[in-house]
């Protein structure tokens, strides 16, 4: 990555509604991404569904592509993790070689059915905590936009919202505030 170019972001489970919300307004921002899933065809055709939603508002993106998650976790500068909480361990292990030194954004919320509308928080304290431990300390995990609802993030609309960044890495926290400002929210 040049000092002049955008880092590229790869979405990690970036088929769903705020994978898609997310790459919509990262795209929107001008950086290049790369949208993930356990099956590289729906995230191909998550990607052409993106590019076509932004041609349809008028705006001009940078390269999207789609891939399985560990080629995008590998091909992102900053890499995305958008899945259920029930996936979050076994996503994590998967990609764990692939973003190591990499910046990684924790979007999870611990969600567990039946109770879906409550958050009910992991005895290891949150998503992002038990991401780091899974991932090690080569990685920068940083958690953000838990509180910003996908439908939302969807629509061609101003967010006027702050976005929670919770994070113990002193570089990773400026780098994902920066990416959410670029994105029209406040971090």
């Amino acid at each position: 990555m040049s000092s002049n170019t955008k880092p590229s972001i790869g979405i990690v489970g970036g088929t769903g509604d705020l994978g898609r919300g997310l790459a919509l307004r990262l795209a929107k921002a001008g950086h290049p991404l790369i949208i993930g899933s356990r099956n590289a065809e729906q995230a191909v055709a998550s990607a052409e569904a993106v590019a076509a939603v932004l041609a349809e508002r008028g705006i001009a993106h940078p390269a999207i592509s789609g891939a399985d998650n560990a080629a995008t976790a590998q091909q992102g500068d900053i890499v995305f993790v958008t899945v259920p909480f029930g996936a979050h361990q076994p996503t994590l292990e998967s990609i764990r070689d692939a973003v190591q030194g990499k910046v990684v954004v924790d979007v999870t919320v611990p969600l567990v059915p039946p109770k879906v509308a409550r958050v009910q928080l992991p005895t290891e304290g949150s998503a992002g905590q038990i991401a780091q431990a899974l991932l090690g300390e080569a990685v920068h995990v940083v958690s953000a936009f838990q509180n910003v609802a996908a439908a939302n993030l969807q629509a061609d609309m101003e967010i006027p919202c702050d976005v929670l960044v919770p994070g113990n890495d002193k570089h990773a926290g400026p780098t994902v505030i920066d990416l959410t400002e670029s994105m029209g929210m406040r971090g």
